[in-house]
């Protein structure tokens, strides 16, 4: 006979009904490829009498503890989002012997060392597949699938919103408020955006995939973050002109100076695999030393695939529970490596400016990157805006410190007006 496996869900919002509607309407497929049947027992919920557009035969409860101090539930999912109290949830069902399965980017990120201890004391699954690109499979892949590889770089776009807005930024050449407008009306980005344009929603996505990719822990402080709210139209404009797309990109990548991780826009050629990735796709791009560039597609986001990555979860759990296996790999962080600095990187860069339309003004401008021993690859002088030049930079490959020294003397030059923007160029054969 198929055992039974009880499961109790942290919250009941579009995650939570797209878990529900699959584990019912696949539940004679999942009973054959787990060798058990699994029921939801309980729900938490804010508001037992509201209406919901899925009925379910579950018991709604506005107390946690009941489902936390449950001896016949096996299985806990949190999808209640945010640090707290969703952490101190998970640890208590993991205290309790349950496994645990959640989709929680922000408590994996900030406190995953911690959750992966005490799942490991208590001989029970911690499992994390949607906490990063939602529907898209990239945990388990990297932790069991790539794990003989030598990682040495896993870059993507993790971010449906920021991806989705500079996508119709770059068809329809608007701007960066119109478009953030336009995803806000769409669902697509929240009334207080930041997490999406300023890139922390990615920066957790990429502390987790770094901290399994290289077998040591990043945590979200080690992440350097920029957004998206400082590209203009015509950054697009000349990246066109340059054969370059531009991209909000999650970066990890271990060189002899360590393990980096960042976020930031890139430029990336028009032939990169990511350069293809539009609307509000993600899409995680992993180099390892024996399979080569492999690449990861889908939808990073949404009710439905986001329940997919937790159903494959609790269904691995429940096999585990079925055949009483041991604790399967939870913490892959063995080593601790050095973590870099974004200063320590190298890449060719884009340099937007206004400076005075008079001779001298170029040799100037040379003589501030010479300075800073900055190569430039090229230089174009587009069009004039008011009584001064625009003028576009790209420099070849250069320190991220040594760049940063050079612009701050380009700001300091009184025949510079503005620097405008300044666009990291990523890829291969980008210099």
């Amino acid at each position: 006979m198929n055992k039974t496996v009880n499961v109790g869900l942290l919250g009941f919002g579009t995650v939570g009904t797209g878990v529900v509607q699959i584990l019912r309407n696949n539940a004679e497929m999942l009973t054959r490829k787990t060798g058990a049947e699994i029921r939801v027992k309980k729900i938490l919920v804010r508001d037992i009498h509201k209406t919901r557009l899925l009925a379910t035969d579950a018991e709604l409860t506005t107390d946690a503890a009941s489902i936390l101090n449950d001896t016949d539930i096996d299985i806990v999912v949190e999808l209640i989002g945010g640090v707290e109290p969703a952490r101190s949830m998970m640890l208590e069902a993991l205290s309790n012997g349950k496994h645990v399965v959640t989709a929680n980017k922000d408590v994996i990120a900030r406190h995953g060392r911690e959750l992966f201890l005490v799942a490991e004391q208590n001989r029970v699954n911690m499992l994390f597949e949607a906490s990063v690109g939602g529907g898209i499979p990239i945990i388990r892949p990297l932790k069991r699938c790539l794990a003989a590889n030598r990682i040495t770089e896993v870059m993507g776009i993790v971010n449906g919103t920021t991806n989705y807005m500079l996508d119709r930024m770059t068809s329809e050449r608007l701007d960066f408020a119109t478009v953030l407008a336009e995803a806000q009306a769409r669902g697509y980005a929240e009334s207080d955006p930041t997490a999406d344009v300023g890139g922390w929603d990615a920066a957790r996505k990429i502390a987790i995939l770094a901290s399994i990719a290289f077998g040591t822990r990043v945590s979200l402080d080690d992440v350097s973050v920029e957004g998206i709210t400082r590209i203009e139209p015509e950054d697009i404009d000349y990246g066109r002109e340059l054969n370059f797309v531009i991209k909000l990109l999650a970066i990890a990548e271990e060189t002899d100076k360590g393990v980096n991780a960042r976020v930031h826009p890139a430029f990336i050629p028009l032939h990169h695999p990511l350069a293809a990735v539009r609307d509000v796709f993600n899409a995680i791009f992993v180099r390892g030393d024996a399979v080569g560039d492999t690449m990861f597609y889908g939808r990073g986001a949404g009710g439905l695939p986001t329940a997919s990555a937790v159903c494959a979860d609790i269904m691995e759990a429940a096999r585990n529970i079925r055949v009483k296996s041991n604790t399967p790999i939870l913490c892959t962080c063995f080593e601790e490596k050095r973590i870099s600095s974004i200063a320590e990187t190298e890449s060719p860069y884009y340099i937007r400016l206004l400076a005075e339309d008079r001779p001298g003004v170029m040799a100037a401008i040379a003589g501030a990157f010479g300075a800073q021993q900055v190569s430039l690859n090229s230089v174009i002088q587009k069009r004039r805006v008011g009584n001064r030049a625009e003028i576009v930079l790209i420099t070849h490959k250069v320190n991220d410190a040594a760049l940063q020294l050079a612009i701050q003397t380009l700001a300091g030059l009184s025949v510079v007006n503005k620097v405008s923007t300044v666009i990291r160029v990523v890829g291969d054969n980008a210099d």
